[in-house]
């Protein structure tokens, strides 16, 4: 039986770190040339929930949520550590973000890299729609799928 997947706000600068080598090491980061220290600002930044994953007391990935401006609820950023891919870690950290943005928000937003056509998929199977694409937002040349899941238009939605 596998280890009980616990997601936590990050707590030390060790975590931010790991979670920023982690994506750094990982697609679309890679491919986009984002490099740990651009990540690092990333779950760093104001106004984002910043979460470590563990199976147990192995380190398993990362998320990203910005809970604030213009698109509340937005997924930016999820990894799921090499060794543990493809075995349903992504789904429930997805899950896991969710459960948190539909407290505060009918929507879940995120972007997936035009490239990145797996991630596409996995995010199509998990019920997002594609709402639009941002040509050459990133890198040039490239463009960035906004997505979007929902519960309800936000007019007439209540907080839970």
């Amino acid at each position: 039986m596998e280890p009980r997947l616990t997601v936590r706000p990050l707590a030390t600068p060790d975590e931010h770190e790991w979670c920023a080598g982690l994506m750094a090491a990982s697609e679309p980061w890679l491919t986009l040339g984002l490099d740990a220290g651009a990540l690092g600002r990333t779950l760093a930044r104001p106004g984002s929930e910043s979460y470590l994953a563990l199976l147990g007391p192995q380190r398993a990935g990362c998320l990203v949520l910005d809970l604030q401006g213009a698109l509340v609820g937005y997924l930016r950023a999820v990894c799921v550590a090499p060794e543990l891919r493809g075995r349903a870690w992504g789904a429930r950290l997805l899950a896991f973000a969710e459960q948190r943005v539909f407290q505060e928000s009918p929507n879940v937003f995120l972007c997936v890299s035009s490239f990145n056509v797996d991630a596409r998929r996995f995010y199509e199977r998990h019920g997002y729609e594609a709402v639009g694409e941002l040509r050459d937002y990133l890198v040039a040349g490239l463009g960035e799928v906004l997505m979007r899941k929902t519960r309800g238009p936000i007019r007439g939605w209540a907080a839970r």
